[in-house]
């Protein structure tokens, strides 16, 4: 969706996908502030990892049993050839098998018997052991307090990674969990996953190897309109959705769907590519209800569906839209209207009332919210929204930021907003016009903690769309360097966008983090809801029934507006197709920039 200095841009579906995992948990410490060791410690750390042939990603909790620290720095040797790729919440250094994960600018203390969670993906061939222990501060995890002050060492035989044994009654069908993705298995689109094959095998060569390898990913479904709930003649409907989830689930294994409700009166009403087919001054909050959110809920609350778990993704782009954009006439009228308020109400309202349907609200991306004067008001924005509905607070499973954006987990050049370059503070970098979040872990983990205090409830998750995030390939910097802010951020930053407002089909991105459930705490998962390969928009106008206009920002050769991305090119890729159709041009490239590389 759109992105950028005041709004954001995105589009299509989105993924979770089942990995292997394994689990230990190992005794340790925590402490940090003055001398380490002075302060009573103690901790123990949760090392859990997602594997697949050379590539990993690892999640660590460090629960602290001793005193309150200002700072941490979690240190431990791999027993193997593990190389840390990317990182997110902690700030990484590798030398030889020997690691270091320092806390991140933004959350460096820890209270006692409080928990730090962070992670980050990895390389390795032959075996990826766990790490046989874990120190903070110099201090060796014996999972006591006043531990052994001593680094590590690497032990001559290494641990083997184990599964915990303790095993859990499953719940049954239709049990609302707490985290939808837990446990459970993605549902690979047909379409999309056909599509992809299909392209594949036309491109040949490696590339076509890697492409083939990206089709058993789970995508989410995009309902953008109303025929798209029965289906049409060349895409399949909610129950054609459903019940191929259904075939799925023949493992016994839980499948989760995610469908995006996309379909809102004047929707995304300050960008053209995506316009939809009703509009506020016309009857379209009406017809939202009857036509489309009713007939949506009809077919969820089917009992045979009850076994699913469907993640429902609530209107992209709506709730930020009225924070910064009320001065564009449809964004105004959906304000004094209503109609995107009482419609995401009257759609929560509905879907919460089901209990295998998990809704999930937009909350837009670092580079439209993360000002303070935007941060907020949308927090106070959400807060009176979910307070109108039915079930208010507890309406909601969580909130999803970065959906069909760019925006990258983290920066791991600039994981500093606040470091001083040449007597100026990173954030007031013309790329990043003292906005304080460089990326989507630090933006989405200061939301969880607004909405908490605001008085949502703690268990609420967040989600990270990742389809296209990843920005690898040879452009990618491995450091920054710099005597002015500018040099520094643009030597540094892995987002390559000539502006953080550019949101179409952007030239040079690729393929981010794999579909991850858990990642880290407070986070149910890292998701792919733009099924990658798909439009945005197009580049010239295109007709249509669909309601979709030609905007200039999916136009390789247009300067957008000074508010929309500074009056840059909008690095919009060229002959691209209408939003939510195929583009292989942009796949290919996807595929190519992977990050991590598709193996």
């Amino acid at each position: 969706m759109k992105s950028g200095f005041w709004s954001a841009k995105r589009k299509s579906r989105l993924a979770v996908a089942s990995s292997v995992t394994a689990a230990a948990v190992v005794a340790g410490l925590v402490v940090a502030g003055g001398s380490p060791a002075a302060a009573a410690s103690g901790c123990k750390v949760t090392y859990t990892v997602n594997q697949w042939d050379t590539g990993f990603t690892a999640n660590l909790a460090v629960t602290n049993l001793g005193d309150a620290v200002s700072s941490w720095d979690v240190q431990w040797d791999f027993a193997g050839n593990q190389q840390v790729q990317q990182g997110w919440s902690a700030t990484f250094s590798q030398s030889g098998k020997h690691v270091s994960a320092k806390n991140p600018s933004w959350g460096g203390a820890l209270g006692s018997n409080a928990t730090a969670s962070f992670g980050f993906n990895g390389s390795y061939s032959g075996t990826n052991a766990v790490p046989a222990s874990f120190s903070l501060n110099g201090v060796v995890c014996d999972g006591s307090t006043g531990g052994p002050s001593t680094t590590p060492t690497t032990p001559t035989t290494p641990t083997t990674p184990t599964t915990p044994t303790t095993t859990t009654t499953p719940p049954q069908p239709g049990t609302h969990v707490d985290n939808p993705y837990s446990g459970a298995k993605g549902y690979v689109n047909p379409d999309w996953s056909a599509e992809v094959t299909a392209a594949a095998a036309a491109k040949g060569g490696t590339l076509g190897t890697q492409m083939a390898k990206v089709a058993n990913t789970s995508t989410a479904v995009w309902l953008d309109r109303i025929a798209a709930i029965e289906g049409t003649s060349s895409a399949r409907g909610l129950r054609g959705h459903l019940d191929a989830a259904l075939a799925q689930s023949g493992s016994g294994t839980p499948v989760t769907i995610q469908i995006v409700v996309y379909d809102l009166p004047n929707r995304d009403c300050a960008a053209l590519a995506s316009n939809g087919e009703l509009q506020a001054g016309s009857g379209g909050l009406a017809r939202y209800k009857s036509e489309y959110i009713d007939a949506i809920a009809s077919i969820l609350s089917d009992s045979k569906y009850a076994p699913l778990r469907v993640v429902a993704v609530v209107e992209p782009d709506s709730l930020p839209n009225l924070i910064t954009n009320t001065a564009t006439a449809k964004c105004a009228e959906a304000q004094s209207t209503g109609a995107y308020t009482q419609g995401i109400q009257y759609a929560l309202n509905k879907l919460h009332a089901i209990s295998n349907v998990y809704n999930y609200l937009d909350i837009a991306h670092s580079a439209w919210l993360g000002w303070d004067s935007n941060f907020g008001p949308f927090v106070n924005l959400v807060k009176q929204t979910l307070q109108g509905t039915t079930a208010g607070v507890n309406s909601i499973d969580g909130f999803i930021s970065d959906t069909a954006n760019y925006t990258p987990l983290t920066e791991p050049n600039l994981p500093d907003s606040s470091l001083n370059v040449g007597g100026q503070p990173l954030r007031s970098a013309t790329f990043y016009q003292w906005n304080p979040y460089f990326a989507e872990v630090p933006f989405a983990t200061a939301m969880y903690n607004a909405f908490v205090s605001a008085g949502l409830p703690s268990g609420i998750g967040m989600l990270i769309d990742t389809s296209r995030n990843g920005w690898g390939g040879s452009a990618r910097p491995t450091g920054a360097s710099g005597s002015t802010v500018d040099s520094y951020v643009n030597s540094g930053r892995i987002d390559r966008r000539l502006h953080r407002g550019n949101w179409c089909n952007q030239s040079g991105a690729g393929l981010g983090v794999r579909p991850t459930a858990s990642p880290a705490a407070h986070f149910d998962a890292y998701v792919w809801i733009k099924p990658p390969g798909e439009s945005d928009g197009a580049s010239q106008q295109i007709p249509n029934d669909e309601g979709k206009g030609f905007d200039g920002m999916c136009d390789p050769t247009f300067h957008g507006s000074d508010q929309a991305n500074g009056g840059n090119l909008t690095g919009a890729l060229p002959n691209s197709p209408l939003s939510g159709k195929w583009f292989e041009a942009q796949f290919e490239q996807l595929v190519q920039n992977a990050y991590p590389a598709v193996q």
